[in-house]
């Protein structure tokens, strides 16, 4: 089997959903098809030049950044949600038409 070879642009993005968007490594690797040791190599090469200095605590600039954060775990929860309901009612219709 060759090797696969990812631009610097995947990796990235690959990177940032870890990262920023605080999806789990397992979940990424899944989704994108790559191995954990390729995630987890291309995460500590990156690490250095994404990490921006953390501002102090109570700090405008700080707030701001942790509501920004907030907001994407927010919206991710309201979709997950939103999935969940339209999975439970397709699952609930299966259930009453398997009994009549």
């Amino acid at each position: 089997m060759a090797r696969k070879i990812y631009d610097d642009s995947f990796k990235d993005e690959a990177c940032r959903l870890v990262t920023e968007q605080k999806y789990p490594k397992s979940e990424v690797c899944r989704k994108l098809g790559i191995s954990a040791q390729a995630l987890d190599d291309w995460l500590r090469k990156r690490r250095p030049a994404m990490t921006p200095p953390q501002p102090l605590p109570d700090s405008p600039e700080a707030m701001k950044t942790r509501i920004r954060e907030l907001e994407k775990q927010l919206a991710r929860a309201e979709q997950e949600r939103e999935i969940l309901k339209k999975a439970t009612a397709y699952f609930a219709t299966l259930e009453s038409e398997t009994k009549r």
